[in-house]
Parts: structure tokens; sequence; C-alpha cells
């Protein structure tokens, strides 16, 4: 079974940084597109970041400039940089991963529990 388990969240002053980091785990061989959403309370999940196995990124408007996204050699571990952080950050971050290839079979689009952020005074 894969599982994404994501940490690094908490809770930051207007304009600090944090940095969120994501473990995949179960046997992986390759993981197409990991990719870091987040849902603000009452506000829909929305694509923050999203990392392809060839090197690409892409990154939502909002974060452009602030945000940097980035997967280990291995691909199996994801990190989300997160500078000039503002109130309209806060949320729970996602982790997912699209396609993911195991010994055993393939799996797709897999969720971690999520990390809270809170950016306030």
């Amino acid at each position: 079974q894969v599982q994404l388990v994501e940490s690094g969240g908490g809770l930051v002053q207007p304009g600090g940084s944090l940095r969120l980091s994501c473990v995949a785990s179960g046997s992986i061989i390759s993981i197409n597109v990991m990719s870091w959403y987040r849902q603000a309370p009452g506000k829909q999940r929305e694509l923050v970041a999203a990392m392809k196995s060839d090197g690409t990124t892409n990154y939502a408007d909002s974060v452009k400039g602030r945000f940097t996204a980035a997967r280990d050699n291995a691909h199996v571990t994801a990190y989300l940089q997160m500078n000039s952080l503002k109130p309209e950050d806060t949320a729970v971050y996602y982790c997912n991963a699209d396609r993911v290839v195991t010994m055993a079979t393939v799996w797709r689009d897999i969720w971690g529990q999520g990390t809270r952020v809170t950016v306030s005074s």
C-alpha cells in the first residue's frame, strides 16, 4: 500500500517561512506527478504546485515567486518551501501523487492526510 505523509506545518507570522515535506512509502518504483494542494476554511481545495517527473514544475499564480516546490533525486519525497507567507496562505496543505508504480501494482490519485499552516500575528 502506498502512503504519503506530510509534515512541517505550524503557526507562523506574516512574512515568515515554513518548509513542508511529503514522504511517499510502499515499495515505490516511480511517481509521475507529485503535487501540493491546499484547502482554506470554507473554500475548495486548490492546486499550489505540481512537480512532474521530468523536473518541470507549475505554480499557482498566487504563490509564484514566494513558494518553491522540489522533489528529491529518488522522486519519492517532495518539499514545499514557503516564503513571505501571507494570512491568505492559511490552509491545510495536502500532498498528492497522481500515478505511483510499485513492485505489485499501479496506484492512482493518492493523498496524504494534510498538514495545517496558519499565518497570523
